[in-house]
């Protein structure tokens, strides 16, 4: 999708969050900053919600306003971290640094940057539930030295795999997933902004289709009208019925049994942030290319992989860094 994303030009504003009971929650943390945990399914709004929060608390909150996503260091090797531009200028000449020190590091200089506008700034921590437990005690130790100047927001699906001095040092605020009616409103005002042709069974085609993921909603609803020009149940049904990923999983699968991991990854990170798929939707993509793809025992063990990686997704951490397993296992022999 070459068009810039829906759900970063409809980004919500705290007022527009179609979660009334969460909202109020925020609201409230506007004037108080205190420490959150934003806790819900996918594609429940839990990045925007914390994006709505800081745009509503600070002035300046492209600059006040870190967001981390914790797949971005425990996925990554230390060479795809330090040369990472977001995170580059932290680690400049700190090439000895070991992976957990470089992590530390740059967590740390986050929350300890004076804030641009105003008395405080706002870190996000995104897909929380990945942070392993000795990372978790060093980010308690960060959080309890900035706390005057630091508001930290740690999202997350499993709020569980969080260490007790951590929850308790954060207000926990649940993102349920919203209903068809709330996804119906929240397509209409977009649609309406766009200026595009559209009719009610179109958006709630669209809405059940999504299933309660409101960015596989808004992604849906755009694919359609860049595709067929306006949003009706004809046109949303042709769209969304024929709407797969065979060539870029087939690409996906070449990289990987082909060594080339890193490529592999890459086309993962597509589907997972551009295209806005889970890591359940992903696994079901690669299925339906093994089926074609493979026969026998080659077929089996990618069942085994796949039933390997939905087991471990339920357990928590980041579907990018358990789908990338299954991806360096098809390359282990290359």
């Amino acid at each position: 999708m070459d068009a810039p994303l829906w759900t970063e030009t409809y980004a919500p504003t705290l007022e527009e969050l179609p979660q009334d009971d969460a909202r109020a929650y925020l609201e409230r943390a506007v004037e108080e900053p205190i420490n959150l945990i934003l806790q819900g399914p996918p594609g429940s709004g839990k990045t925007a919600a914390a994006k709505a929060l800081a745009a509503a608390a600070h002035s300046d909150p492209d600059n006040d306003l870190i967001i981390i996503n914790v797949a971005d260091f425990f996925g990554r090797t230390k060479t795809e971290i330090k040369n990472d531009p977001r995170f580059a200028h932290f680690l400049t000449g700190r090439s000895s640094m070991s992976k957990r020190d470089m992590i530390n590091h740059v967590l740390k200089e986050s929350a300890s940057y004076a804030p641009v506008s105003g008395t405080y700034k706002t870190v996000l921590l995104d897909n929380a539930e990945a942070v392993r437990e000795d990372f978790q005690q060093a980010l308690r130790r960060i959080m309890e030295q900035h706390h005057r100047t630091t508001q930290f927001v740690l999202a997350t699906r499993q709020p569980t795999k969080l260490i007790p001095p951590i929850r308790s040092r954060c207000f926990p605020v649940s993102m349920r997933a919203p209903s068809s009616e709330e996804t119906v409103a929240v397509l209409e005002r977009i649609v309406e902004a766009e200026d595009v042709d559209y009719d009610q069974d179109g958006l709630e085609f669209v809405a059940g289709y999504a299933d309660g993921n409101l960015r596989r909603a808004i992604l849906a609803a755009q694919t359609t009208v860049e595709t067929e020009g306006e949003l009706t149940m004809s046109t949303a049904y042709e769209t969304i019925g024929t709407v797969g990923y065979g060539d870029e999983v087939e690409s996906m699968l070449d990289d990987a049994e082909a060594g080339a991991f890193t490529d592999a990854r890459s086309t993962l990170d597509e589907l997972l942030v551009d295209e806005g798929l889970d890591g359940g939707e992903v696994l079901e993509e690669i299925l339906t290319v093994a089926r074609k793809r493979y026969q026998g025992e080659s077929l089996a063990r990618m069942h085994r992989l796949a039933a390997d990686v939905e087991f471990e997704m339920t357990e928590g951490a980041s579907d990018r860094i358990h789908v990338g397993h299954l991806l360096a296992e098809l390359g282990r022999n290359a």
